[in-house]
């Protein structure tokens, strides 16, 4: 029995451990019409395609990793459209206030009216960065705010970070 209240009693400790020590974080980003896209249709059907695109977004209301606010960043997406939907794979690479980079995986689906985006959810990976980022792990999701027919877009997003021990 003593056994298995301390082994209960180290993973409740585990488990706050983890719990405390992630950081919650949250803010709001604006991007940009694409600065590149390319566009091939796969011709299986109508409305089926692959699409690459760059574009650059600045945080209008920053989050913090470790003290820091992002700034801006460069997205690019690799998107293959079906009809009205989306499914997308992101790399972005935010630079933050003081220089540092964090380097971002994302993932997810959007909805699509006429092409111009309705609704999305990506879900985000922190797997790298530079500076005091180096080690930090960090997970993030994001919601379409508002979409522009040129492209551009506003989300709010939110997550939490863990540094590194």
């Amino acid at each position: 029995m003593k056994v298995k209240t301390l082994f209960l009693c180290l993973i409740v400790s585990a488990l706050a451990a983890v719990a405390s020590a992630q950081t919650k974080m949250s803010g709001t980003t604006q991007c940009g019409k694409p600065d590149r896209e390319y566009s091939i249709q796969v011709g299986d059907r109508p409305n089926h395609s692959f699409v690459i695109s760059q574009f650059k977004c600045t945080w209008i209301k920053p989050w913090q990793i470790a003290g820091i606010q992002n700034k801006e960043g460069v997205g690019t997406t690799f998107a293959e459209i079906s009809g009205n939907t989306s499914r997308i794979l992101e790399y972005c690479v935010q630079t933050m206030a003081n220089g540092d980079k964090a380097y971002w995986r994302d993932t997810g689906t959007i909805a699509l009216k006429d092409g111009v985006p309705q609704s999305a959810d990506v879900k985000g990976t922190l797997v790298g960065g530079t500076g005091k980022l180096k080690g930090v792990k960090a997970k993030a999701t994001c919601k379409l705010r508002e979409a522009a027919a040129d492209g551009s877009i506003t989300a709010d997003c939110e997550g939490e970070y863990e540094l590194p021990k």
